[in-house]
């Protein structure tokens, strides 16, 4: 029962802190810090795919050392290619698995076990969710739902906040072509923007 305690907060938590946020690089470093914190881990990471470079490019990262995140360039094809179905790596010893692009870089940086997931919106992936382990890691069945679960968390997270940013934008933009005096009181009306010479009556449905 203390686990599946444990499970539920950590969705509740980072549900809840991720919700108060407006930029996909805020959602990142809180599911980064929180799953770090939840799963008592080495790290965690967050990478989004460059579609130019077919790369993972690191957009948060808790616990882990400089010189190991600027290790060298992570390979979208090669890292996760095994979670094109949305199916998760998990990787019990670092130094003996030929997924690990850079395996003396990870027991240098002091990692044991990896478990890493695919971010997804929309049906696609659009990164991928890490956390790292100081000592070997039997990953339990829980363990992986839950990654799982706060990466699809995490991936509509930033795809709300992008959507955000960008009517943001769009809403200054048209208060510029429209000027100032337009906005000129906070009421509005459901004809607001219709000329007169139409007929108000177009707009009653």
């Amino acid at each position: 029962m203390d686990e599946h305690t444990m499970y539920y907060d950590t969705i509740i938590k980072l549900t809840t802190a991720i919700s108060q946020c407006k930029d996909p690089e805020e959602v990142a470093l809180i599911t980064a810090e929180s799953v770090k914190t939840a799963f008592k881990a080495k790290g965690c990471s967050v990478f989004l795919v460059d579609r130019e470079t077919r790369e993972l490019g690191l957009v948060a990262s808790s616990g882990l050392s400089k010189d190991y995140l600027q290790k060298g360039p992570i390979h979208f094809m090669q890292t996760i290619r095994e979670a094109k179905d949305a199916v998760p790596i998990a990787i019990f010893d670092v130094m003996d698995d030929p997924r690990i692009e850079y395996p003396e870089q990870a027991q240098k940086e002091g990692i044991a076990s990896l478990l890493g997931v695919p971010i997804i919106s929309h049906n696609k992936i659009i990164g991928a969710l890490r956390i790292y382990s100081a000592t070997p890691w039997e990953f339990s069945f829980n363990d992986v739902n839950l990654l799982q679960a706060v990466a699809l968390i995490c991936g509509m997270a930033m795809d709300m906040c992008r959507m955000y940013k960008g009517y943001k934008t769009s809403i200054e933009i048209l208060k510029n072509m429209r000027g100032e005096d337009t906005y000129s009181t906070n009421k509005w009306t459901p004809y607001e923007g219709v000329p007169t010479s139409t007929d108000p009556s177009i707009c009653d449905y």
